[in-house]
């Protein structure tokens, strides 16, 4: 399988990104990873991997970069040779099944409704692709969708990021049967505004109504009792960052605290206390699943985060892998076609009938 890797993408590249593509090649024998970015960077971090397969590490040249705090529509208009546009574009054109990137964000979002729009590269009834954060709870990893693709969602993205990010836990995460749930101000079925009560309507006239709770609250994400929540990008990313700058400051302060209690405890005491500490830590590390997919569109796509290692790298181009191996994209077309033809009544009354 050939996967495309933003080599350019993130904030230390090209040199953990290459680091973690070599690993991945190593693992997984028939894995090919196409490396996008600047040759003469990437020859030189390839240079330090003596031995690694690089009949299954070639290179796209892209002449440009994006940069983390460039504005992305702007910056994919005037860096027409950039990485994350090539890497897009090898996807449509079928060169390769999978796209992974710790870049940009906003480009990485907009170069994929560019080529939706040029290309067909999204799933035949999804409006618009929702980007899926893997967070942790007491039950196991949960999916939230959206994280930041879509800020102007309708009742029809939302219901379509519930199927979808449902078939990604079942088939990745490999939660069976997993819950859904609407984040919204209160659990009472007349909390929220027009955009969640029309959400939760479609919900409660479709195939996935037994699936659906209802509405949570922000204090039930993290019980894990609904193992799918789904909200609009513009909540969502705010959700998101304020639950990675908590746990920032959640280990910051413990690390003070402990520094001040660690030399009055038997050496045994402290490793244990440590060692319980990294444990607790690795249960919030992004690195795990490599970074949040972009749901609803052909092939996969595995969106990075910014200060990704060679680790988050590599996990994110297994997952990639997988996505693109299993049957998600058929189980999301097939159940959004299930919905359409069950609510097409409720998607005309609110003014937004289906779209391919």
């Amino acid at each position: 399988m050939r996967i495309a890797l933003d080599a350019m993408g993130g904030d230390f590249a090209p040199g953990p990104i290459v680091a973690g593509a070599v690993e991945a090649v190593r693992d997984q024998d028939d894995l090919v990873v196409v490396l996008v970015g600047d040759q003469e960077r990437i020859e030189a971090e390839l240079a330090k991997a003596p031995g690694a397969p690089r009949d299954r590490l070639p290179i796209v040249h892209a002449s440009q970069a994006i940069g983390m705090d460039e504005k992305p529509v702007d910056a994919l208009r005037k860096k027409r040779d950039n990485s994350i546009s090539k890497s897009w574009g090898l996807m449509a054109a079928g060169d390769v099944k999978a796209i992974v990137s710790a870049g940009n964000t906003g480009a990485m979002v907009a170069s994929a409704l560019f080529a939706g729009a040029h290309a067909k590269m999204f799933l035949p009834g999804v409006r618009r692709p929702g980007i899926a954060a893997i967070f942790p709870s007491h039950q196991g990893p949960i999916v939230i969708i959206d994280v930041g693709a879509n800020m102007n969602a309708k009742a029809e993205d939302l219901y379509q990021y519930g199927i979808m990010g449902s078939i990604y836990a079942q088939e990745i995460l490999g939660v069976t049967s997993p819950r859904i749930g609407l984040l919204n101000v209160g659990s009472e079925d007349d909390k929220g505004n027009d955009l969640t009560r029309a959400t939760r309507a479609l919900f409660q006239e479709s195939p996935w109504a037994a699936r659906f709770v209802g509405n949570i609250e922000g204090r039930d994400i993290y019980e894990g009792h609904v193992r799918v929540i789904i909200c609009d990008g513009f909540v969502g990313n705010v959700l998101l960052k304020a639950g990675e700058g908590a746990v920032e400051f959640l280990f910051a302060t413990l690390r003070e605290e402990l520094a001040r209690l660690l030399p009055n405890l038997p050496v045994d005491a402290g490793q244990k206390i440590a060692g319980s500490l990294k444990n607790l830590k690795s249960r919030f590390e992004y690195e795990e699943f490599g970074g949040a997919p972009l749901l609803g569109i052909r092939g996969a796509c595995i969106i990075c985060h910014g200060s990704s290692g060679n680790r988050a790298i590599k996990n994110a181009l297994r997952v990639a892998y997988a996505m693109a191996e299993d049957r998600i994209n058929a189980q999301i077309i097939e159940q959004l076609g299930a919905k359409l033809e069950a609510s097409e009544p409720t998607a005309e009354a609110e003014g937004d009938g289906p779209k391919s």
